[in-house]
């Protein structure tokens, strides 16, 4: 295994749990390096393969360390006018931070961690080279080392990612400093559909579950308000907060108060890319998972499930034996690719569009929740 990112990692104790020998390499000096990033929301298609590839107490911990998330949706104007509330659905969605999930992910396993991948040799068996001058032997190789992978770069060297043209700037609100928040922020996730070229989503993150008396290393579990506004023609030169508010000058006060008291600290860039459109391959005893090879926007929030989705087949389909690249692969390609395109499509959903096609967009949402046959029959 070459990475050891959530994806990667969930394969390795899936496989480990059913008796396969498993390498992961990662090119990370220690457990620790990867201190930073948004919390993770996990659905129940992704909880569900954390539960069956996972050692039961990686699982207990995982519980015990992640919050619960609400699964409701909003659409709502640029001044916090409700155009469609979408019920939250009774199954169990977690919100995990990503730095405590990864340290969850690592324990138990032996990662050799500082050894960065440099290609591979295919022969009766596979030989891995290191830029340390190191080898490895392997009889399958996964890449799970992410967006900018060597691995696919030398399995598929015609796949990649690219850019979609779209520029985002995320931030957090500490919620613990500030108890004005319009409470329908607070309670579900919510997308801001203006009549503009543009768009922002918002998620409150809670803090619950944090806990250190086991050793694993967990962030700053102070809940927040997570937002991020993106468009196709931002200009971040003066400073990323100020472009934003110049963007939403007109909008709610609280939108514009939000992104005003967000720390500075915590507002960064998101450069969006999504994976290529590639034909089918012919499999080998090398194979790769999560955004190794289907790269997807944030649009719509399920990339990591779709990695530990992977982990979940793969074990499958390596435990059964038999052609197993070849059915992981034939599976993955066509549920990996779909949410791709859904994420993209999502995207530019999300930041395109002419105000007259966006105004008929908020319109069939009024409707949508008006009729609710309408609105069943749409989401």
């Amino acid at each position: 295994m070459i990475g050891g990112g959530i994806g990667g990692l969930c394969l390795a104790h899936g496989l480990r749990k059913a008796g396969v020998d498993v390498e992961v390499y990662e090119r990370d000096l220690s457990r620790t390096d990867r201190l930073q990033g948004y919390r993770v929301h996990i659905n129940p298609d992704g909880a569900a393969a954390l539960r069956e590839c996972l050692p039961a107490a990686n699982w207990e911990r995982f519980e015990r360390s992640a919050g619960f998330s609400g699964n409701g949706f909003g659409f709502l104007t640029e001044h916090l006018k409700p155009l469609l509330v979408l019920d939250q659905d009774e199954e169990k969605h977690y919100s995990a931070s990503r730095i405590t999930l990864r340290q969850v992910l690592l324990d138990g396993l032996d990662v050799r961690f500082g050894k960065r991948f440099e290609r591979y040799e295919q022969g009766d068996g596979i030989r891995l080279h290191f830029e340390d001058g190191t080898t490895a032997e392997c009889d399958v190789l996964v890449g799970a080392d992410g967006i900018r992978s060597r691995v696919r770069r030398q399995y598929l060297p015609h796949a990649g990612t690219e850019e979609v043209g779209i520029t985002a700037v995320a931030g957090k609100l500490f919620l613990d400093e500030h108890d004005w928040i319009p409470p329908s922020l607070l309670v579900r996730a919510n997308s801001i559909v203006p009549t503009s070229r543009c768009g922002m989503f918002l998620v409150a993150h809670d803090g619950l579950g944090h806990s250190d008396d086991e050793g694993v290393l967990f962030d700053n579990v102070r809940p927040y308000l997570m937002w991020a506004f993106a468009a196709k023609d931002l200009d971040l030169g003066g400073g990323l907060q100020r472009e934003v508010l110049r963007r939403i000058a007109g909008w709610s006060p609280d939108l514009r108060r939000i992104v005003e008291a967000s720390h500075p600290e915590t507002v960064s860039q998101w450069h969006i890319r999504s994976s290529k459109p590639i034909g089918r391959w012919r499999p080998t005893n090398v194979t790769l998972l999560g955004d190794a090879v289907h790269a997807m926007t944030p649009m719509r929030g399920i990339g990591a499930n779709i990695a530990l989705k992977d982990a979940q087949l793969l074990t499958r389909c390596l435990v059964e034996g038999g052609d197993a690249i070849a059915r992981y692969e034939a599976e993955m390609y066509e549920y990996g690719f779909a949410a791709v395109h859904d994420s993209l499509r999502a995207a530019k959903q999300f930041a395109e569009g002419s105000p007259v096609a966006r105004t008929l967009f908020r319109t069939v949402l009024r409707t949508a929740s008006a009729v609710p046959a309408l609105k069943r029959a749409m989401f």
